[in-house]
C-alpha cells in the first residue's frame, strides 16, 4: 500500500472543516470583541474633534492653530488614512486580521501621546499622517474577520447590528472626552490621553480574545507564512475589475465627505450655528447624531435581509434619497437657534448617513469580496470612501455652512444615481453556506 502523504491529508481535512460550521459561543465572542476593537479606535479617532476647541480658544496656539490650519491637519490624516485603507485590507487577506489590527491599534495609542503631549505644527502634522495609517488598519480587516465566521445569508443582520460598533464610538466618544478634558482636566491635551488609554484597554481586550478564523480552516493560524505575493495581487487585481467593487467605491467616495463633515467637525459647526452654547454642550449635542448611527444599521441590515432578500443596493439607494433631503435643508432648519431642532435635524441626518454607509462599506463589500477578498475589496471600497472623506474634513475650514451642506446634498443624490442600476444585484452565495 503506497504511503499517505501526511501534508495532503492535513490540507484535505482543513477543506472539509466549512468556516461557518462553528460554535456559537465562538461566534459571538468574535462579534464581541471586533466590535469593542473598533469601537474603541474611535476613543483616538476623536480626540482631535474634542481639542479643537480647546485649541481655537488657547491663546498659546490659536495664532498658529487656526481653523483652516485644522481643517488642513484633518486632510493630511484623512489623505494618509486612504493610503492605508488600500492596503491594510489586501494585507489582512494575506497575513491574517489579527497582526495588522494589533499594529494598527500601537501605532493609533502612540500617535494620541505624542499630539497630547505636544501643540507644535510639525509634530501634530506628522502624529496624524501615523494616526490616518494606524487607524485605516482597522475596518477592512475586522469586517474580513466578521465575514469568516458568518454566512451571506445571515450578514445583513448580524453586520447590520455589527455595523454600529462605529456610530456608538462616533457617540460615546466626543461627549466622554468632552467631560474629562474640559470638565475634569480643563484642558484639550487630555483629551488624546484620555484617548489612548481607553484604546489601550482594548488592546488588550483583543489579544486575549480574538482569533482570525474558526479553527481546522486554513485561515485560522497564521496563514500568511504559506501565501504567495503573486497571489495577493492577483487577487487585488482581480477585485479591482470587479465592476460591482467599483460601483461601491465610487458611492462611498460622494457619501463620505458628510459623514466626516459631521464626525470631524460636529462640536465646532453646532458652536457656528449655536453661538449661546457653551463647549461641553456643542460635543454633546452632536451626540444625537451618533444616536441614530447606531439604530440605522441595525434597521437597515435587517431590511436588505429580510425586505429586500439579501439585495444592498435598494436599502442603500433609500437612504441616499433621505440623506439629499435632509442635507439640503440643514442650514434653513438650523437657523432658528433652536437645540431641539439641531437634535432632531443631526439624528436624521445619522440615520439616513450610517444606514448607507454600513451597507456600502461592510455589508455589500463583504458580500462582493467573497470570502477570499472580502479584506481587499473592504479595503478598496472604504479607500474611495476615504479620499472623499478627505474633502469632509477640509471644506469646513473653508466654506460657508449653505455652500456646504448643498454640495454634501448634491455628493448623496449623485451617490444613489449611481448606485441605482444595480437595484437587483446580488452577491453569489459561498459553497455550503
Amino acid at each position: 500500500m503506497a504511503e499517505t502523504d501526511p501534508t495532503v491529508t492535513t490540507r484535505e481535512a482543513q477543506r472539509t472543516v466549512h468556516p461557518y460550521l462553528v460554535s456559537r459561543r465562538l461566534r459571538w465572542q468574535i462579534f464581541a470583541v471586533t466590535w469593542i476593537a473598533y469601537a474603541g479606535f474611535y476613543f483616538v479617532r476623536q480626540a482631535f474633534s474634542v481639542a479643537k476647541l480647546g485649541i481655537l480658544d488657547d491663546p498659546l496656539v490659536s495664532g498658529a492653530l487656526t481653523e483652516r490650519v485644522l481643517g488642513v491637519i484633518d486632510a493630511v490624516y484623512l489623505a494618509a488614512y486612504a493610503a492605508g485603507q488600500f492596503l491594510w485590507g489586501a494585507w489582512a487577506d494575506r497575513f491574517g486580521p489579527r497582526v495588522v489590527v494589533i499594529s494598527g491599534m500601537i501605532g493609533a495609542i502612540g500617535a494620541a501621546c505624542v499630539m497630547g503631549a505636544s501643540s507644535g505644527l510639525l509634530v501634530f502634522g506628522g502624529a496624524m499622517v501615523i494616526q490616518g495609517l494606524a487607524q485605516s488598519a482597522g475596518w477592512a480587516p475586522l469586517c474580513k474577520n466578521m465575514g469568516a465566521f458568518f454566512p451571506l445569508a445571515q450578514r445583513g443582520r448580524v453586520l447590520g447590528i455589527w455595523s454600529t460598533n462605529y456610530a456608538f464610538g462616533g457617540l460615546a466618544a466626543p461627549p466622554f472626552l468632552g467631560w474629562i478634558a474640559y470638565s475634569v482636566f480643563d484642558s484639550w491635551h487630555a483629551a488624546f490621553f484620555t484617548g489612548a488609554a481607553t484604546l489601550a484597554v482594548v488592546l488588550v481586550l483583543f489579544v486575549a480574545f480574538q482569533r482570525n478564523a474558526p479553527e481546522g480552516t486554513e485561515e485560522s493560524g497564521a496563514h500568511s507564512g504559506t501565501d504567495k505575493p503573486q497571489r495577493s495581487l492577483a487577487l487585488y487585481r482581480k477585485t479591482l475589475r470587479d465592476p460591482m467593487v467599483l460601483t461601491l467605491g465610487a458611492a462611498y467616495f460622494l457619501l463620505k465627505p458628510a459623514r466626516y463633515a459631521i464626525l470631524l467637525w460636529g462640536p465646532v459647526l453646532v458652536s457656528r450655528r449655536l453661538p449661546q452654547v457653551d463647549k461641553v454642550g456643542a460635543t454633546l449635542i452632536p451626540v444625537a447624531f451618533g444616536a441614530a448611527g447606531v439604530l440605522a444599521p441595525i434597521v437597515v441590515g435587517w431590511v436588505s435581509d429580510r425586505l429586500f432578500q439579501s439585495r444592498r443596493v435598494p436599502a442603500c439607494v433609500l437612504s441616499l434619497a433621505l440623506l439629499t433631503v435632509v442635507l439640503a435643508l440643514f442650514m434653513p432648519l438650523t437657523a432658528t437657534d433652536s437645540v431641539g431642532v439641531m437634535v432632531g435635524v443631526l439624528a436624521v441626518i445619522g440615520l439616513a448617513v450610517y444606514a448607507a454607509d454600513s451597507m456600502i462599506s461592510c455589508v455589500a463589500a463583504v458580500d462582493f469580496g467573497a470570502e477570499e477578498g472580502a479584506g481587499t475589496a473592504a479595503g478598496l471600497v472604504n479607500g474611495c470612501g476615504s479620499i472623499g472623506a478627505i474633502l469632509g474634513g477640509l471644506l469646513p475650514g473653508f466654506l460657508s455652512g449653505s455652500t456646504l451642506f448643498i454640495l454634501f446634498s448634491a455628493a448623496a443624490a449623485l451617490a444613489g444615481a449611481v448606485m441605482a442600476p444595480h437595484w437587483n444585484r446580488r452577491p453569489r452565495p459561498a459553497v455550503a453556506q
